[in-house]
């Protein structure tokens, strides 16, 4: 919303005079969260990323699964919010 209304006031008024912003913004949410939960592990698993890893070091399991949940969160800004 708050993206919408700083840099897109017109679609902000818009969605906001039809009734429609929250359901446009809870539609984005579930599509952002479902990406998400896809994206998240298809990532580890290409960066071998796994519970052996987890185990023997978690410091660096933890590093690196902070990096891909980053990763994944600005590709679903970029191509979901910001578009």
């Amino acid at each position: 919303m708050t993206y919408l209304r700083e840099n897109r006031p017109g679609l902000y008024t818009r969605l906001l005079l039809s009734g429609k912003l929250y359901e446009c913004l809870n539609e984005t949410d579930s599509t952002c969260q479902e990406r998400m939960s896809r994206m998240i592990p298809q990532m580890a698993a290409a960066a071998e990323i796994n519970e052996a890893l987890k185990a023997c070091d978690p410091i660096v399991w933890v590093g690196r699964m902070n990096s891909i949940h980053q990763r994944a969160e600005e590709t679903n800004l970029t191509e979901l919010i910001y578009a």
